[in-house]
């Protein structure tokens, strides 16, 4: 049981490791937002990186930065997330 579960938090976080690293390399591609693909995996990331990019808005270093940083510190913060999720895991089962 403990096991199967600590599988499924790594796909979880694996797949939208995934889907926001192709968010990364559509956002080069003009226009490919508008398409059903793009659009599918902005909805799906946007409540990810939405709060994460306020929040380097909101800081004192953010703002008017030409580059979005948002995904690299989502990509960190889920990465903390998964391991503290499966130490929590191990912990109770």
């Amino acid at each position: 049981m403990q096991n199967l579960l600590l599988q499924s938090v790594d796909k979880f976080f694996e797949v939208l490791y995934f889907l926001i690293l192709i968010r990364i390399l559509l956002s080069w591609l003009p226009g490919v937002r508008n398409t059903a693909v793009g659009g599918i995996i902005y909805q799906l990331t946007e409540p990810i990186l939405g709060p994460v990019r306020s929040m380097i808005d909101n800081s004192p270093i953010g703002g008017g930065m030409m580059l979005d940083f948002s995904p690299v510190i989502a990509l960190f913060i889920m990465k903390i997330m998964c391991s503290i999720i499966k130490a929590v895991i191990i912990a109770i089962l």
